[in-house]
């Protein structure tokens, strides 16, 4: 098994302010299972958490902590998305290009998707993408 990891799963795990049984889950998932990210993933990760230390949600040295800590994970980079296909899920479901990445690697990939933004979720669902939730 495997599934898409996006960077509003991955700041959940560290933000002490967020605690969501679904990012639980894609963790507990990521000790067993293949995990899939877009390039821009981390960069997305790396500036939440920046924001994050901005509004005093989290130290400089959790943040480092956290870095730490998925630098270890078996986590999978996929560098180019097929562009086509998503301007047509960003244009059909009123996504950032950036979100719509996460779904069509999902979909490429036959997989699930790992995410806390409601506009992906809905997406997916329309796409039937299967989510990673909590049992």
């Amino acid at each position: 098994m495997s599934f898409v990891l996006d960077a509003s799963v991955t700041a959940s795990w560290f933000l002490p302010d967020e605690n969501d049984r679904d990012a639980w889950e894609a963790w507990r998932r990521s000790e067993t299972e293949d995990v899939w990210v877009p390039l821009h993933w981390w960069f997305e990760v790396r500036n939440t958490m920046l924001m994050g230390e901005r509004r005093n949600r989290i130290s400089r040295a959790l943040t480092s902590h956290a870095l730490d800590r998925l630098s270890v994970l078996p986590i999978t980079v996929e560098a180019r998305p097929d562009g086509g296909a998503v301007f047509d899920l960003a244009r059909r479901h009123g996504l950032t290009f950036y979100d719509a990445v996460y779904l069509e690697l999902a979909q490429r990939r036959k997989t699930a998707l790992a995410t806390l933004d409601s506009a992906l979720i809905a997406a997916a669902r329309t796409e039937r993408v299967p989510l990673v939730k909590a049992l």
